[in-house]
């Protein structure tokens, strides 16, 4: 049964009822950190129209296609061509013992969803929703979701994330937003938008520069660097009680990024000469000087457990990556190649950074393992990439790319650089994502 504070977080919108525990609680069955990984057959039919109405296939219809749409964007799941299908779930049923998994795997599909819909009120649907495993006849996930019908895309997601759960033990990114920074009304402005491209929101209208936007982990803080006053200030704002605070120390207020599990925040900051690191309150006011060196410090990335910072410093003579412990403040260098690496971003893991590096006038993305100091470079031959951010189970990697000509565009792809593929379709630059935390980790279903 789904906890408490899950609920609390969808009161008035959707009612959720589990109506079995998924039987393979502890079992991973894909692991997502696999570079070789390759993508799972998933099939998914048609849902079952328990009353055989109009608006039950519509709104079935819909489903099939959001859930397909969502599936697909993982980069471990491949929904299969219904036209492969032998058996059709809607006629024959979809609870475990009227599945004949034979016709599933006879055309090698691994997993297998299957839907009912029931329009119980005008406006008002209910989903019956279930994930099998095919070869062990196993039934994996049930869930049944109530609400309007203008959430069906959000019950999808939702069942979303518990097959993401059931199959690699994370929730994945179902249930997350990107924000970015985009020219579309020809200034630099702050957006929004959900995982897969879509629901795009418009935060700033400074009708300046505004850039480096920041997720706090709660989901409810953006920060971000603004020339609305000028000069480069850091402003940290509550997206939904629209309030919040703006930095304007003497110089330049760059780079912030949220603490795991605090309101606090590191920002670059210049008002005692060069540019340093510090840790700032949700308020902006200072509480300590993290960096102290002779060249510019940068970009600081907290490390996943809050304890360390990565960050872009020239204390060597060129940009380089370094590692700071917070507590101790010792640092070590983590970069080697390359004269200039720069745009560190930690994996949810703690145990690999990524970055960019430029070779040869050539800007890159790479991808190092904290231990072996090895990089691995993710794109090649394809413009220039930038500004890497990983998802919130560590399975993707967003960034800006120029492989469509000199406008940067947002693509994504696998944690190991496959399934390269552009975002979002919008007028205008797209640069500098960042992945906020899905609902579904802030909340602990």
């Amino acid at each position: 049964m789904m906890k408490k504070n899950a609920l609390q977080g969808l009161c008035c919108v959707l009612v959720i009822m589990c109506f079995w525990i998924p039987v393979c609680h502890g079992v991973t069955y894909i692991n997502i950190s696999n570079p070789l990984l390759k993508k799972s057959p998933i099939a998914v039919p048609d849902f079952k129209a328990f009353s055989n109405s109009a608006e039950e296939v519509r709104d079935g219809k819909t489903a099939v296609q959001i859930l397909n749409e969502a599936l697909n964007f993982t980069g471990y799941l491949k929904t299969m061509d219904p036209m492969a299908f032998l058996a059709n779930p809607a006629q024959s049923g979809i609870q475990l013992s009227e599945i004949n998994f034979r016709d599933w795997t006879g055309i090698g599909a691994e997993l297998l969803i299957t839907g009912g819909v029931l329009v119980e009120s005008p406006g008002n649907v209910k989903f019956e929703l279930r994930l099998f495993d095919t070869f062990n006849s196993k039934l994996l996930v049930g869930k049944v979701y109530t609400g309007p019908e203008s959430q069906i895309r959000r019950m999808i997601h939702m069942f979303c994330s518990e097959i993401s759960f059931a199959l690699t033990g994370k929730y994945g990114v179902f249930n997350t937003e990107m924000a970015f920074v985009s020219t579309m009304d020809g200034n630099k402005e702050i957006f929004t938008c959900d995982f897969d491209g879509q629901n795009i929101k418009q935060i700033t209208s400074h009708k300046s520069i505004s850039l480096s936007p920041s997720w706090s982990s709660d989901g409810k803080w953006l920060a971000y660097v603004s020339y609305a006053k000028g000069k480069p200030d850091l402003y940290i704002k509550n997206l939904k009680e629209n309030r919040g605070s703006i930095v304007t120390l003497k110089g330049m207020n760059i780079s912030p990024d949220w603490m795991p599990g605090q309101l606090k925040l590191a920002a670059a900051l210049s008002f005692s000469g060069d540019q340093e690191i510090y840790l700032l309150t949700i308020n902006g006011e200072v509480i300590k000087r993290l960096t102290d060196s002779l060249g510019i410090d940068v970009s600081p990335k907290f490390s996943p457990d809050g304890q360390k910072i990565a960050f872009t410093s020239k204390r060597a003579g060129t940009p380089q990556i370094y590692i700071q412990d917070i507590g101790s403040g010792s640092v070590k260098r983590l970069t080697f190649e390359g004269l200039n690496n720069t745009s560190p971003a930690w994996c949810p893991d703690g145990k690999k950074i990524a970055y960019v590096g430029i070779e040869k006038n050539r800007i890159n993305i790479f991808v190092m393992s904290i231990d072996s100091g090895v990089p691995v470079q993710l794109t090649a031959d394809s413009g220039d990439n930038e500004d890497p951010v990983w998802s919130p189970d560590g399975s993707m990697l967003a960034f800006t790319s120029t492989r469509e000509g000199d406008i940067p565009r947002i693509f994504v792809m696998n944690a190991s650089g496959t399934d390269q593929r552009r975002l979002l379709s919008m007028n205008g630059k797209q640069t500098q994502p960042d992945w906020s935390i899905s609902d579904s980790t802030r909340e602990g279903m």
